[in-house]
């Protein structure tokens, strides 16, 4: 089927307020009233500590992100968590240095990465673009600097067109930057790609604007097992 519409790379304020504002609700009151005096290695501890799994589930609910809610989910707390998100700090700081374009995010003890679809594929496409490519040759050598990690690879389309066209072009874009990052070294044991398709949006498909925003791929970067053991 056809598909309408610009591709272009997406904006929007939701992706940079995050690990403080989204972690609402009774059971992190404390957690989150100290949260903006802290240091990101002292609130991995505390978010991991006092919530663990509820935190994603209250990630989930509010943002309807697969990616973020998977790092939440993973979170371990304590002084292992404390550990890990340091780490996730620097690797973070790396990222933003050597991925233009993209938008990195710390959330909780991981790293969420979103690229507008604009800038890996061309409109309509799955295939990695040659000129982007340098994108995911920079995040291949961060994970190789960084074994221990995990990833999650999810795509999300906008509106248009038929909400299960839109699904199986998720996937095939999920699929694709898995792909790339394997031929470039990074073992397929740390990657699983999933589409969602429509399923996710972060802005109104109701306009132009919007949809731009919708259409993206987001990697969520998480401790590995063997790194969350006591």
């Amino acid at each position: 089927m056809q598909r309408t519409g610009v591709e272009g790379p997406a904006t929007g304020p939701q992706r940079t307020r995050l690990a403080c504002r989204m972690l609402g609700g009774a059971v992190l009151a404390s957690a989150v009233a100290g949260c903006a005096a802290l240091n990101r290695k002292e609130q991995g501890a505390i978010i991991g500590a006092t919530t663990g799994g509820v935190a994603g589930g209250v990630i989930g609910n509010q943002t309807g992100s697969t990616a973020r809610g998977a790092i939440i989910g993973a979170v371990v707390g304590g002084t292992i968590g404390a550990v890990i998100g340091h780490q996730m700090d620097q690797q973070a700081k790396e990222l933003q240095q050597h991925i233009p374009g993209a938008t990195v995010v710390r959330v909780g003890e991981g790293i969420a990465v979103t690229f507008a679809s604009g800038l890996l594929y061309d409109f309509d496409s799955d295939v990695v673009r040659a000129d982007a490519a340098g994108n995911l040759r920079s995040l291949a050598a961060s994970l190789s600097k960084y074994p221990n990690t995990d990833l999650l690879i999810v795509g999300h389309t906008d509106a248009v067109g038929t909400s299960v066209y839109n699904q199986r072009l998720a996937e095939r874009r999920a699929v694709a930057a898995s792909n790339y990052l394997s031929m470039q070294g990074v073992g397929t044991n740390r990657l699983r790609a999933v589409g969602r398709g429509e399923a996710e949006p972060i802005a109104d498909n109701e306009t132009e604007a919007g949809r731009q925003a919708n259409r993206r791929v987001e990697i969520a970067i998480v401790a590995n097992a063997a790194a969350r053991k006591p």
